[in-house]
C-alpha cells in the first residue's frame, strides 16, 4: 500500500497542477481571479467547499498526529493539501505515516 499512496501522491501533485499551470498561463497569474473562478456557479462553489472541509479535517488530523507522535517532518502533507490539493495532501500524509513491514516488525522483537 505504501508504494501505492506515494503514486497517487505524485499523481494527485502533477495531475491537478497541469490544470493550475493552464489556467495561469491563459488568465494570468492573479490568484484572486482563480479563486474567482472557482464560484463561478453554485456546483463549483459546492466542490471547492467540499474539499475546504476535507482539506481542513485532514490538516487537524495530520496535527493531532504530529503532536502525540513528534514526526514535525509529516507537516509538509498540510503544505501539499494547501498549495496543491487534497489529492496530493492525502495520499502524501498516508505515505509518510505508514512503515514498511519490516520496520514495523523489527521494532515489535526488541520490545
Amino acid at each position: 500500500m505504501r508504494n501505492i499512496f506515494l503514486g497517487l501522491a505524485i499523481w494527485g501533485a502533477i495531475h491537478p497542477m497541469y490544470y493550475f499551470l493552464t489556467w495561469f498561463r491563459a488568465e494570468g497569474w492573479s490568484l484572486g481571479d482563480m479563486v474567482q473562478a472557482w464560484h463561478v456557479n453554485a456546483a463549483s462553489s459546492g466542490l471547492v467547499w467540499d474539499l475546504t472541509i476535507a482539506a481542513t479535517a485532514l490538516s487537524l488530523w495530520i496535527i493531532a498526529e504530529v503532536i502525540r507522535n513528534r514526526k514535525f517532518f509529516h507537516l509538509i502533507a498540510i503544505a501539499a493539501t494547501f498549495c496543491i490539493g487534497v489529492s496530493c495532501g492525502l495520499p502524501l500524509y498516508l505515505y509518510l505515516r505508514s512503515t514498511p513491514e519490516g520496520a514495523t516488525r523489527s521494532r515489535e522483537g526488541q520490545e
